[in-house]
């Protein structure tokens, strides 16, 4: 595989063997009713229609299997999110289509929230990862847009950036959590509106 900015490059989806498709397919399908733990691999093969030796071809084990789905959904996501920013102007602006694009990812991709922020997050090795890199990225551009309204003067510049930063993506799974862990209904709309009166209050300039 080829290398971006550090991060492995996958090769192009339709490049890849149909069975390792099938395989991630079926694991993002049981995701939809079952906990990640109380999936087996004979269940992965059976929906995918494919031998467990199949599986242990392409992946070293399930979790390996997990983190290949969660990068097929944060590659994904990385491209929305690129295409949601175009033509937005000032970093106020950019930050607010920021948090509503994740809220919304959240509200309607139930799968890919709950394997982000339940599923992986409590084994270090997710930590070591190819697929933390790509979180880290997306960490850097919600940072990269912080800094630009620090420049611009939008934004105070009394407050460290990755604080602000923390304090955004803190916010964002804090208002989504219970709803991806109990099914309730997520409003992008609703929670946007909030955070944003409550985030931007604290970090935009008044004094320009």
């Amino acid at each position: 595989m080829n290398t971006i900015n550090g991060i492995m490059k996958r090769p192009n989806k339709k490049n890849l063997p149909p069975g390792r498709l099938k395989i991630t397919q079926a694991l993002k399908t049981l995701l939809e009713h079952k906990e990640f733990n109380g999936i087996t691999t004979a269940e992965i093969a059976k929906n995918a229609g494919v031998t467990e030796a199949l599986i242990y071809k392409y992946f070293s084990d399930k979790r390996d299997l997990l983190h290949e789905v969660l990068r097929e959904y944060l590659e994904n996501y990385g491209v929305q999110l690129e295409w949601d920013l175009k033509g937005i102007k000032g970093a106020i602006n950019k930050l607010r289509k920021l948090i509503w694009s994740h809220i919304n990812v959240y509200a309607t991709n139930r799968v890919f929230a709950r394997i982000l922020l339940v599923e992986v997050r409590n084994h270090p090795d997710y930590y070591r990862s190819e697929t933390y890199k790509l979180v880290q990225k997306y960490s850097d551009t919600v940072l990269s847009i912080i800094q630009e309204g620090i420049r611009d003067q939008e934004i105070r510049d009394d407050i460290p950036p990755k604080l602000i930063r923390h304090g955004i993506l803190g916010s964002i799974e804090q208002v989504c959590l219970s709803g991806i862990i109990f099914g309730r209904e997520i409003s992008p709309e609703d929670l946007t509106e909030d955070l944003c009166e409550f985030i931007f209050k604290g970090i935009e300039r008044k004094d320009v």
